[in-house]
């Protein structure tokens, strides 16, 4: 049997499942397959870490290595002798990868040049074990260089699905019983620009709702603020299964530290869009991603991205302490210290809480509706968490009534 381990993105997720598949159908046995993330150096010492543990733990079982970090450093991960298989973001997503494994075919080491990669191989992932929300993947790569960021190197250039098969993956999920999907990418508001006629990422959603009536809930993972499409916008405010909890990709407050970071908006554009979506639906959440202690923040550029979670009302907060990425442009630039770097990541995170506890405070007496998960919890359509009391199926869409908060989380009773 094969075990996947995977960290990182949702996108991460749904390939993991898509190896899953694969190695399975392959015939491939035994194996152990780690999919890494590059997004921080933790991330991939953690990936390290959980490799030699395994080896520890499996001494007879092959270890297959793939993902962004393995994409990126493929000689690195193949030079650790309790790796069997270093693969890489394309090879990983090839049946003949797979089939190579199984039949002791396979070379140690397989990377190719993601940036000659034009397409996306899109695979039909026809569940997700543990999940009650199915991953969906529309998008990869990236066009855009962040000065912070390595991920580019490891998915490639700006890549869309065709919304015919966008449109057949989400029937087929619905038919398999999913209530709701999730949109992944790594840069998600870019979706279409590479396709014939250059369709926005609202235009594909509007469509794909259109041609998948039995689907109802659907949710956006990260976008980035200027790209979010006036389509989308009028999703946001007219269409009911288009949950209403969009996550932002932020980074910053300050617009000296968003130049520096080479990102597409200023502050002025991040709380023009927060206000611009409350209008068209007042009970929309935000959430965003945050880099702390980006190389030449100061205290007062920090400030500005701590005011910025109260201008846009942000409530679920993503956030990472800067961490150099070596042949990124931010790694030669003037650093801030370590300790500065975690100590305003915490002080984010506080302020993220706090949002958090404030929004949920209030909603005792609530009836929410709930897409229940795994031991008795589930998620409202603003994607907080429910701890459910009552019978409720997993994997099913039901109406609870909310009894007591806590500052993470809401108790409710399962409608009768």
């Amino acid at each position: 049997m094969t075990e996947v381990v995977t960290f990182g993105c949702r996108l991460n997720a749904y390939e993991s499942e898509a190896m899953k598949a694969m190695a399975a159908q392959a015939g491939l046995g035994d194996a152990i397959i780690v999919n890494t993330c590059a997004v921080t150096a933790e991330a991939e010492r953690q990936a390290r870490q959980t490799v030699r543990r395994l080896r520890r733990d499996n001494p007879d079982v092959r270890i297959v290595v793939t993902g962004c970090a393995a994409q990126i450093k493929g000689q690195a991960w193949s030079d650790m002798a309790e790796i069997s298989h270093v693969i890489g973001n394309v090879e990983k997503m090839q049946p003949a990868t797979w089939a190579a494994l199984a039949n002791d075919a396979a070379p140690r080491l397989a990377v190719a040049d993601i940036m000659a990669v034009r397409e996306t191989a899109s695979h039909l992932v026809e569940g997700f074990e543990g999940l009650a929300r199915a991953f969906l993947q529309v998008q990869n790569g990236c066009d855009h260089r962040c000065t912070f960021c390595i991920i580019p190197y490891g998915r490639g250039n700006n890549r869309s699905v065709p919304l015919g098969v966008i449109v057949e993956q989400a029937r087929a999920l619905v038919d398999a019983g999913y209530r709701e999907i999730v949109l992944t990418g790594v840069d998600l508001a870019s979706y279409g620009a590479d396709l014939p006629g250059q369709p926005s990422l609202g235009q594909a959603v509007r469509r794909l709702l259109h041609a998948v009536p039995d689907l109802p809930r659907l949710r956006l993972s990260s976008l980035d603020p200027v790209r979010v499409d006036d389509d989308l916008m009028r999703l946001v405010a007219e269409e009911p299964r288009m949950m209403p909890h969009l996550h932002l990709s932020l980074q910053a407050g300050d617009d000296l530290v968003l130049k520096r970071m080479k990102r597409r908006h200023l502050r002025a554009d991040a709380v023009a869009l927060a206000q611009r979506l409350r209008k068209l639906r007042p009970d929309v959440i935000l959430g965003a991603d945050f880099i702390a202690g980006f190389p030449t923040e100061d205290e007062a550029m920090f400030q500005r991205s701590l005011d910025l979670v109260d201008e846009c009302g942000l409530t679920w907060l993503h956030v990472f302490p800067y961490s150099p990425r070596p042949g990124t442009p931010a790694a030669r630039m003037p650093q801030v210290p370590g300790e500065v770097r975690k100590e305003r990541a915490a002080r984010l995170r506080l302020a993220g809480a706090k949002a958090v506890r404030d929004w949920l405070l209030p909603r005792t007496g609530e009836t929410v509706t709930v897409l229940v998960e795994q031991n008795g919890v589930g998620r409202d359509d603003w994607f907080a968490p429910v701890l459910l009391s009552g019978d409720a199926r997993v994997g099913s869409v039901i109406a609870a009534t909310v009894t007591a908060t806590e500052p993470h989380r809401l108790h409710a009773r399962v409608a009768a």
